[in-house]
């Protein structure tokens, strides 16, 4: 873990192994799956202005769902996972895959590293990613990985990074582990810095996939007693296709 200017933090650097404690099972992964995180694309299209087409990375994908959504646009040509640790989470993708109906065709995993993507320069249309910036071991280096390998004019899309908010809150019930994983580590402001420093132009877009009283609520307080957005990262440039 590293603090968003990229160096490490010391407090911070237990946090790998302290995920590991808690994982969600297989049938809570898929059941997510299809519940909740299959809205984050219709969000990002429709209320986000996102257009997803041509060669499209996600980063660090495990049971992706979101490379499965994302192989059903028809613009999308192309969809390559980057795991940046050997997963286990292979099977339970194509499980994701099935009940998503994903265009399996398209996707091809591979193993990475996020210190150096084993990719060309401005190779790829849109970088994917839910859930990793707030884990890399240098934060600030891979949004310039990220950079390097994007189309000028390509995007990052980050969805379900955790944000400190505002006001400070109890992590509730649970085990010590479990409610060090509720504490986020950076605040907004951090992101917004580490994405400047890294040469992306950054858009930051509140997110409730909830309906009803639940949606207003969340709205309201978006920022305030919790954090929840999803980053659009542009790499400056006119975008050939």
């Amino acid at each position: 873990m590293s603090t968003a200017n990229g160096k490490p933090d010391a407090k911070a650097a237990p946090a790998r192994h302290r995920r590991a404690e808690r994982t969600e099972t297989a049938a809570e992964s898929l059941q997510r799956a299809t519940a909740t995180y299959a809205k984050f694309v219709p969000f990002l299209r429709h209320k986000a202005g996102v257009e997803f087409s041509g060669r499209i990375l996600e980063l660090g994908a495990g049971p992706a769902w979101f490379s499965a959504e994302l192989s059903k646009l028809p613009k999308v040509v192309e969809v390559i996972l980057a795991e940046f640790e050997p997963s286990a989470s292979a099977g339970e993708a194509g499980k994701v895959f099935k009940l998503l109906n994903a265009h399996e065709r398209k996707i091809t995993r591979r193993s990475a590293n996020p210190h150096h993507l084993n990719f060309p320069d401005n190779h790829f249309d849109c970088v994917v990613c839910a859930g990793v910036l707030h884990d890399a071991l240098n934060l600030l280096h891979l949004l310039r990985e990220v950079r390097r390998v994007l189309k000028p004019g390509g995007q990052l899309i980050a969805v379900r990074e955790p944000v400190k908010p505002a006001m400070r809150w109890r992590a509730g019930r649970g085990t010590r582990a479990e409610r060090a994983l509720k504490s986020p580590l950076y605040s907004r402001a951090d992101y917004t810095g580490a994405f400047e420093r890294a040469g992306l132009v950054l858009k930051i877009k509140s997110v409730s996939l909830a309906r009803g009283l639940k949606y207003y609520f969340d709205t309201m307080l978006n920022g305030l007693t919790h954090a929840r957005y999803v980053f659009v990262a542009t790499k400056q440039g006119k975008l050939s296709r």
